[in-house]
């Protein structure tokens, strides 16, 4: 290997430390991303799934994305959610309700350790 010798045992370490070191840091990006990944909508960032055109116009209409994106919570969660919007912010009915929290559940579910969690309704600023 390029004439040089690695007799000792911390030489043989180092190199074997660096072959490792190579290989992690020039993995293709095929290898380093999941199988599964969901495709991304790369104007609003959110899933593509079933439900993804609903949640977009209804939700992004009033507020960015990434207010969807960055909570992740239970199914009873998001319904109360729009509940509170609805009754708050004027959030008009949803003729799809079901299929817009069947998608915000499966993409955006709850997570083992994610955001705070909700302010108690008497400590939320009066609308």
């Amino acid at each position: 290997m390029l004439g040089l010798k690695f007799e000792s045992l911390p030489a043989k370490r180092l190199l074997a430390g660096l072959i490792c070191f190579y290989m992690t840091c020039t993995l293709p990006a095929w290898a380093s991303e999941p199988a599964d990944k969901a495709q991304i909508d790369s104007a609003s960032g959110l899933v593509i799934q079933p439900g993804f055109e609903m949640v977009r116009a209804h939700c992004t209409a009033c507020h960015s994305a990434k207010l969807v994106t960055q909570n992740h919570m239970s199914r009873e969660r998001w319904l109360s959610t729009i509940r509170w919007m609805q009754k708050t912010q004027n959030l008009w009915p949803l003729p799809q309700e079901d299929e817009i929290l069947d998608y915000l559940s499966a993409n955006y579910g709850e997570r083992d350790m994610g955001r705070r969690a909700l302010l108690p309704a008497h400590l939320m600023p009066k609308s």
